[in-house]
């Protein structure tokens, strides 16, 4: 089954990502990572407001309590969007130059996760970090070139992770205990159009997959069958999230970073946020409880 996402705002970042829904306020979050840039839409009434970071904020969660839990540049920080205050928790990787944080999300117990990149590529020296509830960090995965595509199935017991360099989609067995092990490969890089990105797992348990220079999202059966395809008017697509009032809007960041003028004039919405009402159903994001 083929669909097509519509232009929900040109935003024109050079590359959005890590979009989260906002079920308290009704809105979606992301951030424009080389822009250093967090935005917010209303998308009700169309109405975007936007932060200026100190950093590049690969990836973020809210949080229960107030405001977001940011992956940015070398480490976890809390920002209260209504003061602007910014607080620093941990630098796992402070001293890495040529690393910044990518993609991640909270696990179904309200730890947060997110992975780093190695800007150089050339070497799998990135890693995935765990946040805990209370504070503390820890590493769960490596041998990887650039995090992505982290997500976790319905009961949180399995974990899905892309290895960007490698193009490939991996699953772990993830326990209660926030431990992740027997990862093994789920997904090749032929798989589908383009290079896996960042993904989401809906309520029956498949997981969509942003296809980077595909123009679209897949939608993967537990077993790996590909089940439907939402085309996207700019090619390259970065990471989906659920949200709605029914969860049922699949909403979709996408970039121009690196496009030439030329292509730039091919794909006149590159960097635009895309959605698209679904018959399936998403998952609520579950917010950090640190």
């Amino acid at each position: 089954m083929r669909l097509k996402a519509e232009l929900l705002l040109a935003a024109g970042n050079e590359t959005g990502e890590s979009p989260v829904w906002d079920e308290r306020s009704q809105c979606l979050w992301w951030t424009d990572i080389p822009a250093k840039r967090l935005h917010r839409i209303d998308p009700a009434t169309g109405l975007v407001g936007s932060f200026t970071m100190p950093g590049r904020v690969g990836c973020f969660a809210l949080r229960r309590s107030r405001g977001l839990v940011l992956a940015m540049e070398h480490g976890f920080s809390f920002f209260d969007p209504d003061s602007g205050a910014i607080e620093t928790i941990a630098e796992p990787e402070v001293g890495l130059a040529n690393h910044r944080f990518n993609d991640g999300r909270c696990d179904r117990e309200g730890r947060f996760l997110a992975g780093s990149m190695n800007l150089a590529r050339d070497a799998a020296s990135a890693r995935l970090w765990q946040l805990s509830r209370d504070k503390s960090v820890r590493p769960l995965a490596n041998d990887s070139t650039i995090a992505n595509g982290l997500a976790f199935s319905p009961e949180g017991r399995v974990m899905y992770w892309v290895d960007g360099g490698r193009q490939q989609v991996f699953r772990f067995d993830y326990g209660s205990d926030g431990i992740a092990s027997n990862r093994r490969l789920w997904l090749e890089r032929e798989s589908a159009p383009g290079r896996p990105d960042g993904g989401a797992v809906d309520a029956d348990g498949c997981y969509w997959s942003g296809r980077w220079m595909g123009g679209c999202v897949v939608r993967f059966t537990p077993d790996g069958r590909v089940d439907r395809i939402v085309e996207v008017p700019a090619s390259r697509v970065t990471m989906c999230a659920f949200g709605g009032a029914d969860y049922r809007t699949l909403f979709i960041t996408t970039a121009n970073e690196g496009m030439s003028a030329a292509e730039k004039e091919a794909e006149p919405l590159a960097g635009g946020l895309f959605a698209i009402h679904l018959d399936v159903t998403g998952l609520p994001e579950p917010l950090f409880e640190g």
